[in-house]
């Protein structure tokens, strides 16, 4: 086993960086009032001033204001609380939603959810990249649609879609729309003055900050209801106690990143991209070969399941995921996978390499290395690949 892990899965979650935790530490342990004891003492006025420092910084990498911007738990409760506020708040107004087949789970379970009380939803199909057709969103906007969610960039392939021009579809059918930037915000340009978008889902443990902390940006007068009942923080949009440190680690981490990381981590992922394609046989790249996340590699091995190739990773001190129906607990092989036309094969055989601030060009090397030899081994007593021999 190596003595240094290799950590490849920074979408599901990436390491916090030292740096932001100090600037936590303070919250929990000297400045620990909540927010709303501001009128009350200091302690509360200090804890407010946090807050709203931290809103302003995140509010403006987003290129909007800070009274656009709700806090929350994560992705997971941005993403329910665009869908599900903004079907609250327009009810009367329609009753259809559309969204792509293969957005994440928070945007689909929450569709599917709304669905099952009435809510008439079109999962948007895509091609084999992952993207949406536009001509196809156009022609499923009618006039009971009162919100389109479609993600900026997949989870999974790393897909790009083009939110610009999905926005003004919507914009150009007073149409309202959302998109979860999760695996985007901060590793790729978004920017809502310039994007007529009014809901955006992002999250802080994807860029080295804290777990726990998220938030969604509403466009200012964008009809959206609360679904968390409580108290009346955030601007009445999201009850319970505020987590500060959870805040002011997420706004840290979004200033530590920089265009010269996106660019360092674009590079890695191009070398793993071509050495595994070149020495391995049998393999392909899934996802856009150009519009796709820097830190995004997802590729299919084919004639091997991806659990395996996962687990002898793991023994060799490397961390990947897979969309392989074993390492779900659903039990089901990835919907993304299946969503750009692969079939099973190709969905167990995929594993998803995702890179962050603590990779290096050395470790892209050693995990090309590894994969070929752990691929090569798995394919010799594969009964798919002695099949295809034959």
């Amino acid at each position: 086993m190596n003595k240094k892990l290799i950590y490849l899965d920074n979408s599901a979650s990436s390491r916090l960086d030292e740096r932001v935790l100090e600037t936590m530490k303070p919250y929990y342990f000297d400045t620990y009032a909540v927010a709303t004891s501001e009128f009350a003492y200091t302690l509360g006025i200090l804890s407010r001033e946090g807050l709203d420092e931290a809103r302003e910084k995140i509010a403006t990498k987003l290129g909007g204001s800070a009274e656009e911007l709700v806090f929350t738990s994560g992705s997971t409760e941005s993403s329910n609380l665009a869908i599900k506020g903004v079907v609250k708040a327009k009810q009367k107004e329609g009753n259809h939603l559309i969204v792509s087949k293969i957005d994440d789970f928070p945007v689909l379970n929450s569709a599917k959810f709304l669905e099952r009380e009435g809510l008439k939803v079109t999962f948007l199909d895509v091609d084999k990249d992952g993207l949406i057709d536009l001509e196809q969103l156009k022609e499923a906007i009618n006039k009971d649609t009162i919100l389109v969610s479609i993600q900026h960039a997949n989870q999974e392939i790393g897909t790009v879609q083009d939110i610009k021009a999905i926005s003004e579809i919507s914009k150009d059918k007073k149409i309202l729309f959302h998109s979860d930037a999760t695996h985007s915000f901060m590793r790729l340009p978004i920017n809502v003055s310039k994007i007529p978008v009014d809901l955006v889902t992002i999250s802080s443990h994807t860029i080295h900050g804290p777990r726990g902390i998220g938030a969604l940006y509403i466009k200012k007068d964008t009809p959206i209801k609360k679904h968390i009942d409580g108290g009346f923080q955030e601007n009445n949009m999201r009850a319970g106690v505020e987590n500060i440190p959870g805040a002011v680690g997420f706004a840290k981490a979004v200033e530590l990143v920089t265009e010269e990381e996106n660019d360092y981590i674009k590079n890695m992922r191009d070398k793993l991209i071509e050495k595994i394609l070149k020495e391995v046989p049998a393999t392909d790249l899934n996802g856009h070969r150009s519009k796709r996340t820097p830190q995004n590699a997802n590729i299919t091995f084919h004639y091997v399941e991806g659990e395996s190739i996962t687990l002898h990773l793991d023994m060799n001190g490397i961390a990947v995921s897979t969309g392989s129906a074993c390492f779900s607990r659903s039990l089901e092989a990835s919907h993304v996978i299946l969503g750009i036309g692969g079939d099973h094969e190709q969905a167990h055989g995929s594993v998803r390499f995702t890179f962050g601030r603590f990779n290096d060009m050395k470790e892209v090397d050693t995990v090309v290395k590894v994969i070929s030899d752990v691929v090569k081994r798995l394919r010799e007593i594969s009964p798919l690949y002695k099949k295809e021999k034959e």
